[in-house]
């Protein structure tokens, strides 16, 4: 069984006992949350597709770490300008443990 689920403006497809890493979520170390932006739910060969969402659809996670991502480098330049300009940016990110899904 697995779903899709919508959080930060990306779609993730999940299953029990992954492990994902999304954009910052409210919570401590420790914290269950409720994910119900179910986009699809399929289990075998029944596939619930939602309408923007799938009905009383949701999916719990366990927040397993809350941290900042790797930095990237971000470069602009404009040609025969002398204008360089770089910056550097690093991604709050929360982990997630996801224990069920329940469609």
């Amino acid at each position: 069984m697995y779903a899709v689920i919508r959080t930060g403006g990306k779609q993730y497809r999940v299953a029990a006992g992954d492990t994902v890493e999304v954009e910052k979520l409210d919570g401590a170390v420790g914290d269950s949350i409720t994910l119900s932006d179910v986009l699809l739910v399929a289990a075998g060969d029944t596939v619930k597709v939602g309408a923007p969402v799938v009905d009383g659809a949701s999916v719990s996670a366990k927040i397993t770490g809350q941290y900042r991502g790797n930095k990237i480098l971000v470069f602009r330049y404009r040609p025969k300008k002398r204008i360089r300009v770089r910056k550097g940016h690093r991604q709050y990110l929360t982990r997630l443990q996801i224990e069920s899904i329940n469609a």
